[in-house]
């Protein structure tokens, strides 16, 4: 490459342009559907989000994440758990090896906070703005005294995870 040839410029894609590229994504006929996506989730899997359920959980994961309301990984929501941070966990079914996360549905329910498992971790890192897949969610209710902008989401998301809970007490 000479100098007089211009140098090419990365270009760089702002939040629009990113969700119409996520939403082309979806739109991807070749793409796996939720069914394809449930034959690989693993046995420990439950509860498991239903379709409608699973789109709410990767919007909400998405405000979040821009709202800087989450953790991402085991290592970040066990932390988080052990600091005492609360809200909705969302764990992805088709994590293996399986023993890297096993341990998580028993501590989420001794810390009674909720958690719905959605069936790719490849789309969950996706709703968490990263570009790695991502195999957990803690999504905080409250960020020093700031609410996340889809607390109606939150809830119903809470309620739909609260129903699966074998610890919780229904009235």
């Amino acid at each position: 490459m000479s100098d007089d040839e211009p140098k090419a410029k990365k270009q760089k894609t702002s939040k629009k342009d990113r969700k119409s590229i996520d939403t082309a994504a979806d739109e991807n006929p070749e793409a796996p559907t939720y069914e394809e996506r449930c034959l690989a989730i693993n046995i420990l899997a439950s509860p498991l989000a239903t379709k409608k359920s699973t789109k709410k959980a990767h919007k909400l994961v998405r405000k979040a994440s821009q709202a800087k309301c989450i953790r991402r990984g085991v290592k970040e929501l066990v932390k988080g758990l052990r600091k005492g941070d609360k809200g909705l966990a969302i764990l992805a079914g088709d994590v293996f090896p399986i023993d890297v996360m096993s341990h998580l549905p028993i501590l989420l329910e001794e810390n009674n906070v909720p958690y719905l498992f959605v069936p790719s971790k490849r789309d969950l890192g996706a709703a968490a703005c990263t570009k790695r897949p991502t195999s957990c969610v803690l999504i905080k209710d409250k960020n020093g005294g700031k609410e996340i902008d889809g607390k109606d989401l939150f809830d119903a998301l809470v309620e739909e995870a609260k129903a699966y809970d074998p610890n919780s007490k229904k009235s």
